[in-house]
């Protein structure tokens, strides 16, 4: 089912395909490396991202491995939305600490960007292929002053909608741009995630707001079409 979805969203136009990551939330979520493994094997030309992965939920070395796997498969298509994490049930899951977990992103973050651009790290020799070896473009799912993180320290910014108006998300943007202004890419890209999309949404509604994301300045929205939902024909069609 997991490779029908991958490849009816590619042919209908989607140019990206996206994994969230949550556990013990009350719901099954299945593991974004398995799910992003499955699309990048029946697509060829859509890109993979994450939006977002938790980094304090791993070992940065056992991470690194992760994604040098997943590059094997799906070489530059791969987007890594990386996150410190926003809800405690996810951390009460892996018995890892929920009150740390900034100050365990930062640190876990150091050590990940090492290895992947290096191949070893803390003594550890992950020896990754020479076609894999260096770090895809890293995006921060991030609020509040992360903003100005993503648009000085990383390659983009990944906002959630899904506790925000859209004018407070557009409003964030501005603020991401003004922090990236030293650079050529103002920041890097820009993505707006957790659009979800069920059977009682209002597709003009939806298509209103999507259209203000893009005039906004958004590269990117990153919709989720859950259970019951409209066709994703139907929700990819509103912005034609």
């Amino acid at each position: 089912a997991l490779a029908e979805q991958a490849r009816r969203y590619a042919g209908e136009g989607f140019s990206s395909l996206w994994s969230a990551q949550a556990i013990g939330r009350g719901f099954m979520m299945t593991d974004p490396f398995v799910t992003l493994s499955v699309a990048a094997s029946v697509t060829d030309a859509a890109e993979i991202g994450t939006a977002v992965l938790q980094v304090p939920l791993y070992h940065p070395i056992d991470l690194a491995q992760r994604i040098f796997s997943l590059q094997q498969l799906c070489g530059g298509r791969l987007l890594l939305g990386v996150g410190a994490g926003s809800t405690e049930k996810d951390f009460l899951a892996f018995g890892s600490d929920y009150r740390s977990r900034f100050a365990t992103f930062t640190s876990s973050m150091r050590t990940l960007r090492t290895v992947l651009n290096e191949g070893e790290a803390d003594g550890v020799a992950l020896s990754p292929w020479p076609a894999v070896r260096g770090a895809p473009p890293l995006l921060l799912g991030s609020w509040g002053n992360g903003v100005e993180r993503a648009a000085r320290q990383y390659d983009g910014w990944i906002a959630s909608a899904m506790h925000r108006t859209p004018d407070q998300v557009c409003a964030a943007l501005q603020r991401f741009r003004a922090f990236g202004a030293g650079r050529t890419d103002a920041g890097g890209r820009a993505v707006v995630s957790t659009i979800q999309v069920t059977s009682a949404t209002d597709l003009g509604k939806l298509r209103d707001t999507l259209r203000q994301f893009a005039v906004a300045g958004f590269d990117d929205a990153v919709v989720i079409i859950l259970p019951g939902g409209p066709a994703a024909q139907a929700v990819r069609a509103l912005l034609q």
